[in-house]
């Protein structure tokens, strides 16, 4: 056992934290993402959603402070009507841990998300049943 590590991270996840460069990405995938076939490297976290996980390894995990917008949200599609009142839980959440606050988050269109996932280190699937609660964490130094 370790002190002060948030009990909801794995000894797989914190190893996929630790191995984590500079500039590399982490995908927090909802219930509905393809991790699978996305990703090379998938960890599973049925069973929890995304806002305690983001909260967890927000945490540990510094964000890049050299680009503008380290946090990325998979955007509602043009037409569609899905609201996405999570999003206001993951902006106060960076805020706790970034000193721009919900400045360090941005949005990217779903098929460029997509795109941008399969090239992440590793993407963590969960069991979160709210759409369009997909993010994108980009690694920065301490």
């Amino acid at each position: 056992m370790l002190k002060g590590i948030p009990k909801i991270l794995s000894p797989e996840l914190l190893k996929i934290l630790c191995e984590m460069g500079h500039g590399d990405r982490l995908v927090i995938g909802d219930g509905n993402f393809p991790a699978q076939s996305m990703g090379q490297r998938v960890i599973r976290c049925d069973g929890h959603g995304v806002p305690e996980l983001l909260e967890a390894i927000l945490a540990l995990f510094p964000l890049d402070s050299y680009i503008d917008k380290p946090v990325m949200l998979m955007s509602v599609m043009a037409g569609d009507t899905v609201q996405t009142p999570i999003w206001d839980e993951y902006r106060n959440i960076v805020a706790r841990y970034d000193g721009r606050g919900a400045g360090a988050v941005g949005e990217i269109e779903r098929f460029a998300f997509y795109e941008e996932a399969k090239k992440a280190y590793a993407i963590i699937a969960t069991s979160e049943s709210a759409l369009y609660a997909n993010v994108i964490l980009q690694k920065g130094v301490i």
